[in-house]
């Protein structure tokens, strides 16, 4: 079955949603307990209980349910944290959107798109900060095709920095692509390709899209497909929160996991939350349509996190420091740092520029300062990327996850990066607990690969770089 037809049925189910969500509007303490005690096993949830667990009203049960997602989390994760950057690459594009501050119509904005030597120029600035995993980020015009985008994301890989500084995995953040396009995109070895629907709703959809090639619902819908059947394992989805009730967004977002399970034997590999933030000339983004408060979407993540259990869960900077640390301990598993959002932002000294970054930035603390908090709080910053160059990707990955893999594999392959972190890139201040942080996961290694591990770290001590397992 081929998905590039734009006749395609939408397979979100907008009545039975909503028919979910009234049915489970008042939860019941035992009920809730119960969904609890199924989710500690790490085995997902299915659409009543998750629906149930986002509409607690319960400070007790609230608290259950975060303790949970905390046991699971540490479970599946362990004290492991995925570190990337976002990379816009241009700021062009074709599309109305009401919410964003690169809108098509959005005459205030500076517009640019960078040529190979700047994309070059980024990467280095971003290299010599210590990154190597980096999410490029696209705007949607006509003539900035697969075919440009493929050599774009080629020049971020080529190009090289002194000491360890190479870009090992490009994800990237794009425009639905026809099953042709991403062939083109699998073929220069992108890692994740990430698309979010934004709503799921289509009334709400319509309202946010004013035109463009984005106006298309379904289109966009079965993005992911396309992305799957072109060869690229690794998807990430997620909505947009603030354009419409988020229990429904989560709900439809499960039944779009649920559909790519059917027919490629694996959803997503990540999700993604982003809240609506401020954007330049953007009305909707200043005033949410259906706000999430803080506590909700604390909530929201601990569901998620049960609901999924071994799915990767990504935060990015828009929220502001205090809420990125409550939320690392209750689902999230990979956190984007130093980010700016613009073309030619991390080459720019003036870089706080609201005439040209598509939102507000709520954290703005360099790498630096990111990787010494969680080092503070006993994570392990990993920018492993193994599984992408092993072939361990899509039901593959999945399936060794469920038997304990992350912890075997993923973990080692944390410590080995961040020492090379510590060595090549870190403060002093950072070097120095890092160590004692290194010491300790040392010891937590599974005593089978514990001597191997040992042995590696001591070969990136003395010079050795990108060792894996």
């Amino acid at each position: 079955m081929t998905f590039d037809s734009r006749s395609l049925p939408s397979f979100i189910d907008e009545e039975k949603i909503e028919s979910v969500i009234a049915a489970t509007a008042k939860p019941d303490a035992v009920r809730v307990r119960e969904i609890l005690a199924k989710a500690r096993e790490a085995k997902g949830l299915d659409a009543d209980e998750t629906a149930t667990l986002l509409q607690l009203k319960n400070d007790e049960l609230d608290h259950e349910l975060f303790t949970t997602a905390k046991a699971v989390k540490q479970k599946i994760y362990g004290s492991r944290m995925v570190l990337f950057a976002p990379l816009y690459i241009t700021n062009e594009c074709y599309n109305r959107c009401a919410y964003c501050g690169f809108n098509a119509e959005n005459g205030d904005l500076q517009r640019r798109t960078l040529s190979e030597d700047e994309i070059r120029a980024e990467v280095e600035v971003l290299e010599r900060l210590g990154h190597k995993r980096l999410l490029l980020v696209y705007g949607e015009h006509p003539r900035l095709d697969a075919d440009w985008m493929a050599k774009t994301i080629q020049v971020v890989y080529d190009t090289v920095s002194e000491k360890s500084g190479e870009i090992r995995r490009v994800n990237i953040n794009c425009a639905p692509q026809s099953v042709e396009g991403f062939k083109k995109l699998h073929d220069v070895s992108i890692g994740t390709y990430q698309c979010f629907q934004e709503t799921y709703h289509q009334a709400t959809y319509q309202k946010a899209h004013l035109g463009g090639p984005k106006k298309d619902y379904l289109w966009r819908l079965y993005a992911m497909h396309r992305a799957m059947e072109a060869g690229i394992d690794d998807v990430g989805m997620g909505p947009l929160l603030g354009l419409y009730d988020h229990k429904f967004e989560i709900l439809a977002m499960m039944q779009h996991a649920a559909d790519l399970e059917k027919h490629f034997g694996v959803g997503p590999h990540t999700i993604s939350f982003p809240r609506l933030e401020p954007a330049l000339n953007a009305e909707m983004a200043f005033n949410p349509p259906y706000p999430i408060t803080d506590h909700e979407f604390k909530r929201m993540v601990a569901v998620l996190r049960l609901a999924v259990p071994y799915t990767g869960l990504i935060l990015s900077t828009r929220e502001n420091a205090q809420m990125r640390r409550e939320l690392l301990e209750l689902g999230v598993s990979q956190i984007s740092a130093g980010s700016r959002t613009y073309p030619g932002a991390y080459s720019d000294p003036s870089y706080d520029r609201p005439d040209v970054q598509q939102f507000c930035v709520g954290d703005n603390r360099s790498l630096d300062e990111v990787i010494a908090e969680l080092v503070s709080l006993g994570y392990l910053p990993s920018w492993c990327t193994a599984c992408y160059r092993l072939g361990r990707t899509g039901e593959h990955f999945m399936e060794l996850a469920k038997k304990g893999f992350i912890q075997e594999f993923c973990h080692p392959n944390a410590l080995l990066t961040f020492n090379e972190y510590l060595h090549d890139y870190a403060s002093d201040v950072t070097r120095e607990s890092g160590k004692v942080l290194v010491e300790h996961e040392l010891q937590e290694c599974a005593e089978g690969r514990r001597g191997m591990v040992a042995e590696r770290l001591k070969r990136i001590d003395a010079g050795e770089r990108d060792l894996y397992i």
